[in-house]
C-alpha cells in the first residue's frame, strides 16, 4: 500500500497560518519533488524502469530530506499545533509514503484516482433518494457498470444496448462476459 504525497503536503499547507516558516521549507521540498518527478515523466512516458532509476535518484533524496528535518524539528513544535500534526502524518506515513519507490508504475499521489471516483461519491448521496433501497441498489449498479464503461473507453449507451439485447438468452452462470470490456 502506497502512502500519498498530497495527503502529506495538504497538512503543510494547512499550518501556513500558524507557522509560515516551517510550513514553508516542507512546501518548497514538495515543490521540487513535484518539479523532478514532472520532468521525469516527461523524459520517460512509459519506461517505469527507468522511472524508477531516476525517483530514486532524485526524488528519493528530498522526500528523506523532509525526513531528517522532521526528525530535528519535531521537537521545536507542540504536537497538537497544525504543524506538529502536519509532521506527525508524515512520520506516520512515511514507510507508506516509501513505497512510491519500489515500482515505476507508482504514482506519487492519489490524485488521479480520487478525481476518477468523486462522481461516484457523490452519487452515492443520491442514492438516498431513489425511493427505496432496491432502487438504490439498481442505480448503484448502473452507475458502477457506466464508470467502468467510462474508465475502458466504451460508449455506454452501446453496452447497455447490447446487454439488454443479450441477456435474455445469456447463461446466468455466464453473466460476467456481458460486463464492459469483458474479454
Amino acid at each position: 500500500m502506497a502512502g500519498c504525497l498530497v495527503h502529506a503536503r495538504r497538512k503543510f499547507h494547512d499550518a501556513l497560518d500558524s507557522d509560515k516558516n516551517r510550513a514553508k521549507i516542507a512546501l518548497e521540498l514538495f515543490r521540487k519533488m513535484y518539479l523532478e518527478e514532472r520532468t521525469i515523466k516527461e523524459e520517460m512516458l512509459n519506461d517505469y524502469d527507468k522511472r524508477k532509476v531516476l525517483r530514486d535518484q532524485k526524488v528519493k533524496p528530498l522526500l528523506e530530506h523532509i525526513k531528517t528535518w522532521i526528525e530535528a524539528e519535531q521537537f521545536n513544535v507542540l504536537p497538537q499545533s497544525p504543524i506538529g500534526k502536519a509532521m506527525t502524518y508524515f512520520a506516520n506515513q512515511y514507510p507508506k509514503l516509501e513505497t512510491i519507490f519500489n515500482d515505476g508504475r507508482i504514482e506519487l499521489d492519489n490524485n488521479l484516482i480520487e478525481n476518477a471516483i468523486r462522481p461516484m461519491a457523490i452519487g452515492r448521496k443520491n442514492y438516498l433518494f431513489c425511493g427505496s433501497h432496491k432502487a438504490a441498489q439498481n442505480a448503484a449498479m448502473l452507475y458502477s457498470f457506466f464508470g467502468s464503461c467510462k474508465i475502458q473507453n466504451i460508449n455506454p449507451r452501446e453496452w447497455l444496448e447490447d446487454t439488454l439485447q443479450r441477456i435474455s438468452d445469456h447463461s446466468i452462470l455466464k453473466l460476467e462476459e456481458l460486463l464492459p470490456g469483458y474479454q
